[in-house]
């Protein structure tokens, strides 16, 4: 089984409704972003999954995530934009653009600082 890894930043606000503390407020992050596909099998030229599309699916993504506030986007709408819940919608977004029968979004790790993170995977 082969992991193709990439890692990316994007920078955006939320605030959480209903949450007792100071991130009931308008506040921002730089996330980090690790997303982590999985491979049984190569090609015929040797490679699970080109980086270069990998890049640019997971780039275009979090296009429309960077520099707005999460909290006033459609994907948002029912439900506060965590990171487990960021880490859940992005997983899902990418399986359906990548995951082709032999290779599978594996996990989306989040990081909303240096020392915070979630991962999010489906068995």
């Amino acid at each position: 089984m082969y992991e193709i890894e990439i890692r990316r930043t994007f920078s955006a606000a939320h605030q959480l409704k209903g949450y007792d503390g100071d991130c009931k407020n308008l506040h921002g992050h730089n996330y980090s972003v690790v997303v982590t596909i999985k491979s049984p099998e190569l090609d015929s030229i040797g490679i699970a999954l080109d980086f270069k599309l990998l890049k640019s699916e997971v780039d275009a993504l979090l296009k429309t995530y960077d520099h707005h506030n999460l909290s006033e986007l459609s994907d948002f709408a029912d439900v506060n934009p965590t990171s487990e819940v960021l880490a859940r919608t992005i997983y899902r977004k990418l399986s359906e653009r990548l995951n082709d029968g032999v290779r599978k979004v594996y996990k989306v790790r989040i990081g909303e600082s240096e020392n915070s993170a979630v991962t999010y995977y489906e068995d």
